[in-house]
C-alpha cells in the first residue's frame, strides 16, 4: 500500500512533469528550426522578396515587349521601329567587321 502511493507520488511529482517538459521541448524545438519553423520562414521570406523583386522585373520586361509588338501590327506599323530591327539585321552581320551606312538619295 505504502509503495503504491510512493509510486504514485513519484510519477506525479518527477515523471508527468518530466514528461511534459520533454513534449514542450520537442515542439518547441521543432517550432524554431524544423522545416517550417520561425528560422525556416525567415529564409523563405527572404526568398519571396527576391522573387517579387524579380517577377515585377520580368513583368516591366513583358510590357515593353507587348508594345514592342504592338507596334509591328498589321496595318499600324512604326516605320522607325521597322528601320531599328533592319539595321540591327544588317550593320552586325560579322565581328570586327565595320559597316557603312549608305545616305538616302
Amino acid at each position: 500500500m505504502r509503495i503504491r502511493r510512493s509510486v504514485k507520488s513519484f510519477f506525479g511529482a518527477i515523471v508527468a512533469p518530466a514528461i511534459a517538459i520533454a513534449v514542450a521541448a520537442y515542439f518547441g524545438y521543432y517550432a524554431l528550426n524544423g522545416p517550417r519553423g520561425y528560422i525556416a520562414l525567415q529564409q523563405v521570406d527572404g526568398q519571396l522578396s527576391a522573387e517579387q523583386t524579380r517577377l515585377a522585373a520580368l513583368q516591366s520586361e513583358n510590357a515593353r515587349l507587348k508594345h514592342r509588338i504592338d507596334l509591328l501590327q498589321p496595318g499600324h506599323v512604326d516605320p522607325d521601329l521597322v528601320e531599328e530591327l533592319a539595321r540591327g539585321q544588317l550593320l552586325s552581320s560579322a565581328p570586327n567587321q565595320i559597316a557603312v551606312p549608305r545616305d538616302r538619295r
